[in-house]
């Protein structure tokens, strides 16, 4: 059941009903182009290594993403939906190259999270653009109402869900809707609603960065996580903090997420087959 006392904002009402918000200039192009060029520098440098760096909490390693957590530009918004004590559960980047296989099949974000409530809202912020020909996240407006739906793990190539996750009811593709981004904008959508999407069939890659947020009062079931503070105050202690790196990559960035991904990876994939 959610705690949040919901305000009258049309943006807020908005939310509540159709369960997402978008598009929301959050950053100029040229910001969205700098980051690019990391993503860029991260594959070039690391190689398969790299996907893991960018696929789970970047942040932990990279003091320009913990800045943008804590960005004034979104955050605004988060706070008219979440209220004003803000933690970051996580974060990653949703990649796929030009012309890439990779797709998103239909799910809700909270199905193996281990949060409660449901009062959490993920933000999808495009680094370069997010359309319908480049695989952009398409939503069906409103499903985050009935609540959580079963799901089934698939593991299935190229689905970029941790378990290849699917719902098991059918669902009615006429009445999606594309969340098509330029770059430096963005959209929050509901840890419930139903969403996916498409392959890349663009010449171009597709980068979004993606940020879950959920007030002060959530807390992880099966186990202690991480989360950072990004607004307001946390007077509920249900998360260890999380420091700012030193440097890109530092050591003690890298061993404290390796730690944290451990545990969180235990509570995501409890009761999976594969």
């Amino acid at each position: 059941m959610s705690h949040i006392a919901v305000s009258h904002s049309p943006e807020n009402e908005s939310y509540q009903k159709q369960g997402y918000l978008s598009p929301i200039r959050v950053m100029s192009a040229e910001e969205a182009a700098r980051i690019a060029d990391k993503v860029a520098g991260i594959e070039a440098e690391h190689g398969v290594e790299g996907a893991d760096i960018l696929r789970s909490n970047t942040h932990f390693l990279f003091p320009e993403l913990y800045d943008l957590i804590l960005s004034p530009a979104i955050l605004d918004h988060v706070e008219k939906v979440l209220g004003p004590d803000i933690l970051c559960w996580s974060s990653s980047f949703f990649s796929k190259s030009a012309h890439d296989p990779s797709f998103v099949s239909w799910h809700q974000d909270l199905t193996y999270w281990g949060l409660e409530p449901e009062d959490i809202v993920t933000a999808w912020v495009a680094i370069t653009p997010s359309t319908r020909e480049s695989g952009c996240m398409k939503v069906l407006p409103g499903t985050h109402a009935p609540g959580q739906l079963s799901h089934s793990d698939t593991f299935a190539a190229n689905n970029l869900l941790s378990r290849g996750q699917v719902l098991d009811v059918d669902v009615d593709e006429a009445e999606a809707v594309d969340l098509e981004l330029q770059p430096g904008e963005m959209s929050l959508h509901h840890v419930l609603i139903v969403h996916g999407s498409e392959p890349n069939q663009s010449d171009l890659p597709r980068h979004g960065f993606v940020i879950r947020y959920m007030p002060t009062y959530c807390k992880q079931i099966g186990g202690r996580t991480t989360a950072l503070l990004a607004r307001g105050q946390d007077s509920y202690n249900h998360f260890d903090p999380v420091p700012r790196p030193l440097a890109d990559m530092h050591p003690d960035a890298v061993a404290f997420r390796a730690k944290s991904n451990a545990v969180v990876k235990g509570i995501l994939m409890d009761g999976a087959k594969n």
